[in-house]
């Protein structure tokens, strides 16, 4: 296991640090949803949020960033990190704290997800990074890796951009496939029990996304977006975020279409993206899990890391997102046995540029 540098090492003050700003960040992204609900946070969430509980958890948050700051302040002889921390712990503290009043009236209309941002970020990082580091399958990585914060710009967009993502995913399939609407048959498909609708909309959007997913690494003009993608030279929790937006609205707007027609119900779809969110996470991440037999029925991190290897081997295999079976039906599925991947990232071509910025305009600019 490869030693953490000294400035980074345990009792230097850098992991108080870090802990500072993101608590304080936290802290002061929960106050501003505070003081402009209708436009940060998502009306589907509004009415689920025990607020003396959100209270309380942001007054520990912001207690618990100043004194990750002032830890690290005292032990790190630069002292920006834990500055940082208590600057942001401050500034939420002026806004009101976690005493901040729910200003305005709650409307419903334009919005950014700062709420879902935040929440996903806690959520997240509370369940992957303990989980990478105790059952990681390669230690040495570290979770603060090469190009991490382009990977962190991506899911704090994904989240940010909720509305426009959603409307750009369903929007499309209600205009173009209204033609294909039957309301017998949405009666018959709701009518059946919860369970069987899972599993119906895995297989129906498995099925789509398997050769979108293969369209999007032969077509060259498709290729310039999904490229993105797997210009990670690492995997974790958070390479998974890295999708171009017009990879993210084609991707999912296709994979929409057979829900919107069949008519699902509200309650399988929710059970639905929920499964997906946690599992499109738990397949990038740095575990060394391989799932013995089930392997074969389900994604798992060796199934999908091995979509990412830069081995000449693994290029253009393993396109399901949940069911290798439908690799190993169409003849694009490789497992080979306990094996992982040694690297990752683009076997070859013209490398992606560094930054999220660069990134989502050069698919535009390739030649």
């Amino acid at each position: 296991m490869v030693t953490p540098p000294a400035s980074r090492a345990f009792g230097s003050g850098w992991l108080s640090g870090v802990l500072s700003v993101t608590l304080g960040a936290v802290g002061l992204g929960a106050v501003f949803c505070f003081h402009y609900p209708s436009l940060l946070t998502m009306p589907e969430l509004r009415g689920l949020y025990p607020v003396p509980f959100i209270r309380a958890l942001l007054h520990l948050v912001l207690v618990s960033a100043f004194i990750a700051g002032v830890i690290s302040v005292c032990l790190r002889r630069r002292k920006f990190l834990g500055m940082a921390g208590i600057s942001l712990t401050l500034i939420a503290a002026l806004l009101g704290g976690s005493r901040v009043p729910l200003d305005g009236e709650l409307q419903n209309g334009p919005f950014l997800g700062l709420d879902w941002f935040l929440l996903n970020l806690m959520v997240y990082s509370a369940v992957f990074i303990p989980l990478e580091r105790l059952f990681a399958r390669l230690p040495e990585q570290d979770v603060f890796r090469r190009e991490w914060r382009t990977d962190l710009v991506y899911f704090f967009l994904s989240a940010l951009l909720v509305q426009v993502t959603t409307l750009l995913t369903m929007k499309p399939a209600m205009t173009l496939f209204t033609w294909a609407v039957s309301g017998s048959v949405q009666r018959a498909v709701t009518s059946q029990p919860l369970v069987v609708q899972f599993v119906e909309i895995l297989v129906l959007t498995d099925l789509v996304q398997y050769w979108v997913h293969r369209a999007f690494h032969r077509v060259p003009m498709l290729w310039r977006f999904h490229r993105i993608h797997h210009s990670a030279d690492v995997m974790d929790w958070l390479a998974g975020s890295r999708l171009h937006l017009v990879d993210v609205a084609v991707t999912r707007g296709l994979t929409y279409v057979p829900i919107y027609v069949l008519g699902f119900s509200e309650t399988a779809l929710i059970a639905y993206v929920a499964f997906v969110s946690i599992q499109a996470t738990f397949i990038h991440a740095n575990v060394r899990f391989n799932f013995g037999a089930l392997r074969w029925v389900m994604a798992t991190p060796q199934f999908h890391h091995w979509h990412h290897g830069a081995e000449r081997e693994a290029v253009d295999k393993n396109f399901a997102v949940h069911l290798p079976v439908l690799d190993r039906l169409f003849g694009t599925c490789y497992l080979p046995g306990d094996r992982w991947p040694s690297s990752y990232g683009l076997a070859g071509g013209k490398p992606v540029p560094s930054g999220y910025v660069r990134q989502f305009v050069d698919p535009f600019t390739a030649k």
